[in-house]
C-alpha cells in the first residue's frame, strides 16, 4: 500500500474524493469515512439495485429527472447540491445526540436548532417515504413532488448509513475535531454478506422504513469505531484505517440493501 509522506489536517469528516477511482481514502476522520454519494452508489448498484422488484425498478426509472437518464445513482448528490437553495433541508442530513451513544427519536434527538421535531435524517426518511407511498394512489402530485421525494429519500438512506452522520452534538458530528491523516489508498474488495442480507431487508412492525434502527446502529458505531482513538490533533495511520475499513464497507452494503428493500415496500 502506498502512502504519501506528507500528512494533511482536516475536520473530523470523511472525504468523497478517492471513491471515484474505486478506492477509499481517509484524509480525515469524518471525511474519510463519509463517501456517501459515489461509494454508496456503487454498493447500492452491487448490493441493492439487483434486488429491486419490477414495480420498484419501474418507479426508479420513471421518477428521476430527465437529465438523470433513468439512472438514480447519477443524481445521488442532488440533495447536497440543493442545500443552499433549500436551506430548510440542511438539518435533514444528520443526527446529533447530546454526547451519549444512544439515539432517541421521540424524546430528544430528532429536532433542528429551533426545536422543531422530526427535523433530522431519520425524520426525513419517514417523511419522504410517506410521500412516495402516494405514487400508486392516483393522488395528485401537486402537494408532493415525488421526483424530489425519491432523490431525497435515496440520499438520506445513504447519509444515515455513513459514520458520524449520526454523531455527537458537542463536536457537530466530528466537524470541529481536527485530525491528521497520511494520504493513502486501499482497493475495495468484494465481501460476501449473503447470510446477512435477509435480515437487513426486514423492517420491524411491518413498517415501510426503519430509520430509527439505522440511527441507533449509527451512533453506536460512531462511538465504537469512528470517535475511538481520534481525539483533537491525533495522527491517524494504518491501524485506524485497516480496523475501520470493514465496518465502512458493511455500512455501505447495508445502506444499498435497505434502500432497495424500502423502495420495494413503497412501490409494491
Amino acid at each position: 500500500m502506498n502512502r504519501v509522506s506528507q500528512s494533511q489536517s482536516y475536520h473530523l469528516r470523511f472525504s468523497h474524493d478517492a471513491a471515484r477511482f474505486g478506492i477509499l481514502s481517509f484524509p480525515s476522520l469524518h471525511k474519510a469515512i463519509n463517501n456517501e454519494c459515489i461509494l454508496a452508489k456503487r454498493f447500492a448498484k452491487e448490493k441493492g439495485w439487483s434486488r429491486l422488484s419490477k414495480a420498484a425498478a419501474d418507479a426508479v426509472k420513471q421518477l428521476p429527472p430527465e437529465y438523470a437518464g433513468n439512472d438514480l445513482g447519477s443524481v445521488c448528490s442532488w440533495a447536497d447540491k440543493v442545500r443552499f437553495r433549500y436551506q430548510w433541508s440542511a438539518p435533514l442530513h444528520f443526527i446529533n445526540t447530546p454526547d451519549v451513544c444512544i439515539y432517541k427519536y421521540t424524546v430528544r434527538d430528532c429536532e433542528d436548532d429551533t426545536g422543531e421535531k422530526g427535523r433530522c435524517v431519520a425524520g426525513a426518511i419517514n417523511n419522504y417515504t410517506t410521500q412516495l407511498l402516494t405514487y400508486n394512489s392516483g393522488s395528485s402530485q401537486a402537494d408532493n413532488n415525488l421526483t424530489e421525494a425519491l432523490l431525497f429519500l435515496s440520499h438520506f438512506m445513504g447519509d444515515i448509513h455513513q459514520p458520524l452522520h449520526v454523531g455527537l452534538a458537542s463536536d457537530r458530528g466530528g466537524n470541529t475535531i481536527d485530525v491528521h491523516w497520511y494520504t493513502r489508498k486501499e482497493v475495495l474488495h468484494h465481501n460476501d454478506w449473503a447470510d446477512l442480507i435477509p435480515r437487513w431487508e426486514t423492517c420491524s412492525l411491518n413498517k415501510t422504513a426503519c430509520p430509527d434502527i439505522y440511527a441507533s446502529e449509527g451512533i453506536k458505531a460512531a462511538c465504537d469505531w469512528a470517535y475511538k482513538g481520534a481525539t483533537e490533533g491525533t495522527v491517524l495511520e494504518d491501524d485506524y484505517f485497516l480496523s475501520r475499513l470493514p465496518i465502512v464497507k458493511l455500512w455501505l452494503a447495508q445502506g444499498g440493501v435497505r434502500l432497495a428493500a424500502t423502495l420495494n415496500r413503497i412501490f409494491q
